[in-house]
C-alpha cells in the first residue's frame, strides 16, 4: 500500500507495507522523510515538532489517529498532514556549528544600498527608533546587543547608511543593514569625536567593542520600517511647523493686498466645521484687523468697492485647513508605527529544542506568541501604512506652496496688486521680485512631479517571495524633498510681502504683523536696485 501525503506545500510518496499501520505512524513517517528531504540526514527533526493531524486531501475529513491505514484510505490515496510546531523551519537550515556565521552573513549581504549617506542626525534618528523597537522584548534580541546599540546611540557612534536600497516591503533592510553593519566594526562610522573613520577605529575611540551576534539576533537587527518612519517623523515635525507659518505669511499678503477677513467669520466656518479650516480662520482672525489689533492698513481701505478676494486669499481656511488636518492624521500614523513591534519574528521565552546538527532558522515572517504556543505567519514588516501616509503628507503640503506662488504672483503683478511692478521702484530697470518668483514657480511645478505616489508603485522582490512592496523608503524621502521646496516657497512669500509693505509705509499692519515684519528686517534688508541686502 502506497500514499501520498502533502506536507507543508509538498507531496511525499509514502510506502504503508500492507496496510496495517495506524495514522499516527503515516504523520510521523511523513515528518522523517520531509525532513531528510530537505537535510539530507536522518536525524533533523526537532523533538518539539508534533503531527497535528491528519485529513484527506479530498473532502478534508479528519482521521483518527489510532485507525489502520488500510480500513480508512485506499491505495494510492492522498492525503495532508498538519504539523504542530513550537518552532517552524520553512526558509532555510543552518548547521548549529554555522549559525553565528549566519548572522553575519545576513547583514553584510543585505547592506546593499546606495545613494547619498544619510545625515547624521538622520542616521541618529533612525538608530533611535531601532532601539525602541528592539527594546520592547520581542524581537528575539539579547541584552547585551541592545545595551552596546543604546552606547553606541549616546555616543553618537553613527554609521554610513546610503539612503536609497529599500523597497519598504520587509521592512528597510538595506539601510537596516548598514546601520548595524558600523556596529560590527565594519564599514565607516561617524562620530562628533573622530568624523567619519572606518567603523572599528570610531568605536575603539568611544570605549566600545563591535557587536558580538548569537542566533536570530541577525534578522532582528535587520527588519522592520525604521527608516521610513523615522524620516517621516521629521517629515510630520517640519510639516507642522510650516503649515503654522504660511498661515502667518497668508495673513501678511492679504494684509499688503488690502483683502479682507470678512471671509474667516467664525460662523462661516461652522457651516461646515471641518477642524483644520476653523482653526486656520481662527488664526487668520488672531492676526488681522481686530479691536484688539486695529489695522491702519486695513482702515485704510475700508469702504473701498472690491466685493471678493481671489481664492488664493478668501480660501486660506479651507485650503491650509485640510494641510493642517492632513498632517495631523499622518501625525497619528507614524506615532502608531514608532511604537509597533514590527520585526519579524518574535521570541520571547519559547522552548524549543534543536538536534547536536542542525539549528532551523525562523521564516523571515513567523511571529511566535509563546503563551498561546503559536506560531502565525504575518505582515507587520509591510511598509504600506507609513507609504500611504507619507505620499499623502506630500500632497496636502505641496498645496501650501501652490497657494503661496499665486499670491507672490499678485504681489508683483502690478495690475493685481496696486504696488510698483516686482516690488522695485524703477521697474524698467530692475527685475526686483520677478525672478524670485520664477523660483517659487520652479519649485511648484517640481512638487507637482514630486507628489506622485511612489506607494502605487510594486515590483515583485525576493525570487517572489515579496510579491507586493511598499516603496515607502522613497515615499519618506521625497516627502522631506517636497518640504524643502515648500519651506523656500513660503520664504519667498514672505520676503516679497515685507518688501510690498514698504509700500504702504507709514501705515502700519496689527501688531502681530508688525512683528513678523520686525523679525525679517533684522536680518534682511530692503531690495534696492533688485538686490536683497542682509544685515
Amino acid at each position: 500500500m502506497k500514499i501520498s501525503v502533502n506536507i507543508k506545500g509538498e507531496w511525499i510518496h509514502v510506502p504503508c507495507k500492507d496496510g496495517n499501520l495506524d495514522v499516527q505512524w503515516l504523520g510521523e513517517e511523513t515528518l522523517r522523510r520531509y525532513y531528510r528531504l530537505k537535510l539530507g540526514d536522518h536525524e533533523v527533526r526537532s523533538h518539539s515538532d508534533q503531527v497535528k493531524e491528519v485529513r484527506r486531501a479530498k473532502g478534508g475529513a479528519w482521521l483518527d489517529p489510532e485507525d489502520h491505514l488500510a480500513d480508512i484510505l485506499d491505495d494510492n490515496d492522498f492525503v495532508t498532514v498538519a504539523q504542530l510546531l513550537k518552532f517552524t523551519p520553512e526558509v532555510m537550515f543552518v548547521r548549529l556549528a554555522r549559525h553565528r556565521e549566519l548572522q553575519y552573513n545576513l547583514i553584510r549581504s543585505h547592506a546593499a544600498g546606495v545613494g547619498t549617506p544619510l545625515s547624521p542626525e538622520k542616521t541618529r534618528m533612525l538608530l533611535a527608533l531601532r532601539i525602541n523597537v528592539l527594546a520592547k522584548g520581542h524581537s528575539g534580541i539579547s541584552l547585551n546587543t541592545l545595551s552596546t546599540l543604546i552606547d553606541a546611540f549616546n555616543a553618537s557612534c553613527l554609521s554610513m547608511v546610503p539612503e536609497q536600497g529599500s523597497v519598504g516591503a520587509s521592512g528597510d533592510l538595506a539601510p537596516l543593514a548598514h546601520l548595524a553593519l558600523g556596529l560590527l566594526g565594519e564599514g565607516e562610522m561617524w562620530s562628533p569625536k573622530t568624523g567619519w573613520e572606518n567603523a572599528n577605529k570610531v568605536l575603539e575611540a568611544h570605549g566600545l567593542k563591535p557587536l558580538k551576534l548569537s542566533a536570530k539576533e541577525g534578522i532582528a537587527l535587520i527588519n522592520g520600517t525604521q527608516l521610513i518612519t523615522s524620516l517621516g517623523a521629521e517629515a510630520v515635525e517640519r510639516a507642522y511647523i510650516i503649515a503654522l507659518q504660511a498661515d502667518v505669511v497668508a495673513a501678511l499678503t492679504l494684509e499688503v493686498l488690502k483683502g479682507t477677513s470678512r471671509a474667516f467669520d467664525s460662523d462661516v466656518q461652522l457651516i461646515r466645521p471641518h477642524k483644520g479650516q476653523i482653526e486656520v480662520a481662527r488664526r487668520l482672525r488672531a492676526l488681522l484687523h481686530s479691536e484688539m489689533y486695529p489695522s491702519q492698513i486695513a482702515e485704510s481701505h475700508r469702504f473701498c468697492n472690491r466685493v471678493q478676494d481671489a481664492y488664493t486669499l478668501r480660501c486660506c481656511p479651507q485650503v491650509h485647513g485640510i494641510v493642517h488636518d492632513t498632517i495631523d492624521f499622518v501625525e497619528g500614523v507614524i506615532t502608531v508605527e514608532i511604537n509597533t513591534l514590527l520585526t519579524l519574528a518574535v521570541l520571547n521565552d519559547v522552548p524549543f529544542r534543536v538536534t547536536s546538527t542542525v539549528i532551523a532558522v525562523l521564516d523571515l515572517v513567523q511571529i511566535v506568541f509563546a503563551e498561546r504556543g503559536e506560531i502565525i505567519s504575518a505582515g507587520n514588516f509591510h511598509g504600506e501604512y507609513p507609504a500611504k501616509a507619507l505620499d499623502y503628507l506630500a500632497v496636502g503640503v505641496h498645496e501650501l506652496a501652490s497657494m503661496s506662488e499665486r499670491r507672490i504672483e499678485r504681489l508683483v503683478n502690478p495690475a493685481l496688486s496696486e504696488l510698483p511692478a516686482f516690488l522695485v521702484k524703477d521697474g524698467g530697470l530692475n527685475s526686483g521680485f520677478m525672478l524670485a518668483h520664477c523660483t517659487a514657480a520652479a519649485l511648484v511645478s517640481e512638487n507637482k512631479v514630486l507628489c506622485h505616489p511612489a506607494s502605487v508603485d510594486s515590483l515583485s522582490t525576493s525570487a517572489g517571495t515579496e510579491d507586493h512592496v511598499s516603496m515607502g523608503g522613497y515615499a519618506a524621502r521625497k516627502s522631506l524633498q517636497v518640504l524643502d521646496n515648500v519651506e523656500r516657497v513660503i520664504a519667498i512669500e514672505l520676503l516679497a510681502a515685507c518688501q510690498a509693505i514698504e509700500f504702504l509705509r507709514p501705515l502700519k499692519t496689527t501688531v502681530p504683523l508688525e512683528e513678523v515684519y520686525n523679525v525679517i528686517r533684522s536680518s534682511i534688508r530692503l531690495v534696492y536696485e533688485g538686490v536683497v541686502r542682509g544685515y
